[in-house]
């Protein structure tokens, strides 16, 4: 057999392509129709290219022919893609599709962090003594974090082991104490103000230390207080974080910004006092206390002799870990959802 006529060969071709337009189910199928048909090397360019074998007089109506062809075969593809588009638009639809008409996952309400609870207790109880908030900035100098309180240059606290250092005298806070320096810096009376916030200390991490936790601290300074008001206010704290049930114990301390000084012990409530890794022979020290330093007044010119301060620091992580039973603080700072939403 020769090869076909021209004329008979655009039938044919026609013929061939509407079949290839219904067969092809999927976009990338339609772009291989396109490329066979349409293509440098299309079947519908081999067909222009065999004018040259017609009698000159066929050649304008067969050309005309080839470009009706053509143009059916673009408008043809088109109308394929649409309709491909629309039914694998469809077909995401009904995969993706949610009954509006099904109950709803119920989300669980969620709750306050432990220490961001721990906080608000503090807070509330101190407010209601009278106590204000106050802030302070965790990137601190060394004035206000070490020497206004008391803590000289050769003071083994600020040896680099201890502290992180950011720059040549700016460290990053040891305690929140430096805002009660700032605030003791506007020489005002009487002052009772409580600061709390995050401080950073250079420790190796254990299940009682992490190098970054909370404190919650406070000061008041007027006339007249002495180390009765001291352990009254820290007894009233405890008792009303822990409960009534708690059993409290105060033991001397060194602290260089208070004399005399004073650290609070309660008993731990994850072993009831029979030890384990969250405390000491079953208590926990949860904050540190004392009388204002004569030294720390004088810094800011106040007189020692007309006024008296009373100066506190609690221990956040450590108090919210004994409220909730937490053996270890780094539980606090892990965020793990299936531990907090135990507590």
């Amino acid at each position: 057999m020769g090869t076909p006529h021209p004329v008979g060969a655009m039938e044919e071709l026609r013929r061939e392509l509407d079949g290839d337009l219904a067969g092809a189910g999927d976009l990338k199928s339609l772009d291989e129709v396109r490329i066979k048909y349409l293509g440098k090397k299309g079947l519908i360019k081999e067909l222009l290219g065999r004018i040259k074998d017609l009698p000159a007089e066929d050649r304008p109506a067969f050309a005309a022919g080839a470009n009706a062809l053509r143009d059916a075969a673009e408008a043809g593809i088109e109308r394929r893609r649409a309709a491909l588009a629309l039914r694998e638009k469809e077909a995401s639809f009904r995969a993706t599709a949610v009954d509006v008409t099904l109950p709803g996952d119920r989300v669980p309400p969620g709750s306050l962090h432990p220490l961001t609870s721990t906080e608000r207790v503090l807070l509330e109880v101190m407010q209601s003594l009278g106590f204000r908030a106050v802030y302070g900035p965790e990137v601190e100098t060394e004035y206000y974090n070490f020497e206004a309180l008391n803590i000289p240059r050769h003071h083994p606290a600020r040896d680099m082991q201890d502290t992180f250092y950011l720059a040549e005298g700016v460290v990053l806070r040891t305690h929140t104490t430096s805002v009660q320096a700032r605030v003791l810096a506007r020489r005002e009376t009487p002052v009772k103000v409580v600061s709390l916030g995050r401080v950073y200390r250079n420790e190796t991490v254990d299940p009682q230390h992490v190098a970054m936790f909370h404190q919650f601290e406070g000061i008041w300074v007027d006339q007249g207080l002495t180390f009765a008001h001291l352990k009254g206010l820290l007894a009233y704290l405890a008792r009303r974080l822990y409960g009534a049930e708690r059993r409290l114990r105060f033991k001397p301390k060194y602290y260089p910004y208070t004399e005399p000084s004073v650290g609070l012990d309660v008993s731990c409530s994850v072993c009831d006092g029979t030890g384990c890794p969250a405390c000491s022979a079953g208590w926990v020290t949860v904050l540190g206390a004392g009388m204002v330093h004569r030294n720390v007044f004088r810094e800011f010119g106040y007189d020692p002799e007309r006024v008296q301060g009373i100066a506190f620091g609690l221990g956040t992580s450590r108090m919210a870990a004994q409220r909730f039973g937490i053996d270890r603080l780094r539980v606090l700072y892990d965020n793990d959802l299936r531990v907090l939403a135990q507590l």
